[in-house]
């Protein structure tokens, strides 16, 4: 053809009813998406990321900095558009911002929207399965440890020991190979406590929650396990996912 010559097509326009996540995740974490795609992958809903601004190393200062943020990252979240549910995906992030300000600054721009993060999320998750007294594991420096210690000790739970590997930047804590975590929860006592709470949505930890429940012969509950399942109960999606953890199957 050397002239341009268009034929014009006659679609079939179908809209989906499938309901609507939205994700807002750090600039800086590489793990929160891809386990989002891992869990949800056969499920009937769409999910859509947008990234906050953060930088690095974690601090409160650092974090405080993203709550101005919440209200334009959310109003990018398919701009215009119902979104049924808006995870926010910051565990640290969230405890120094506070929930209920991250809530109304995502209502600021999609006001219709459920808002659950990691916290929030993991809270609801040790009520459902009576983990009252918990050993923590986190890759957070001491500073950001003693307020994620407060904050759960407040929300009345008993931290019979609290673990960490003081790493400061997202890219050095999605590093921390499998082995490593498979090791360092070896070293945890486990043995008189409900459960263990591992903290952050950079750690790599969701493919091996199955393994070290039966291992150790405990209940694990991690930042991502816990927002994505939260995510699914505010769907009303009460459905069992194999592979990662028993909150799935409870």
């Amino acid at each position: 053809m050397n002239n341009f010559k268009q034929n014009d097509l006659k679609p079939i326009i179908q809209n989906t009813n499938n309901p609507r996540v939205g994700v807002i995740t750090l600039s800086t974490d590489f793990t929160i998406e891809q386990d989002f795609r891992k869990i949800c992958h056969s499920l009937p809903i769409d999910i859509f990321f947008n990234r906050i601004p953060f930088i690095n190393p974690l601090n409160h200062e650092n974090y405080l900095k993203m709550a101005e943020h919440i209200p334009e990252v959310s109003q990018q979240i398919l701009p215009g558009e119902k979104i049924d549910v808006i995870a926010y995906g910051c565990t640290s992030g969230t405890i120094a911002i506070g929930e209920e300000h991250i809530s109304s600054q995502v209502h600021k721009s999609k006001s219709e929207a459920k808002v659950t993060t990691p916290i929030t999320a993991s809270l609801k998750a040790f009520k459902k399965l009576n983990l009252k007294n918990i050993a923590v594991l986190t890759p957070y420096p001491k500073d950001v440890n003693v307020t994620v210690f407060d904050y759960l000790s407040k929300s009345n739970l008993t931290i019979d020991s609290f673990n960490s590997f003081n790493l400061n930047y997202d890219s050095e804590i999605a590093q921390v190979s499998l082995e490593s975590l498979k090791e360092s929860i070896a070293k945890i006592n486990l043995d008189n406590v409900d459960g263990l709470f591992v903290s952050c949505t950079a750690l790599k930890i969701v493919d091996i929650l199955d393994e070290v429940e039966k291992k150790f012969n405990t209940t694990v509950i991690s930042s991502n396990q816990a927002i994505i399942w939260d995510c699914l109960q505010l769907l009303d999606m009460n459905v069992k996912i194999s592979g990662y953890g028993k909150l799935f199957n409870s």
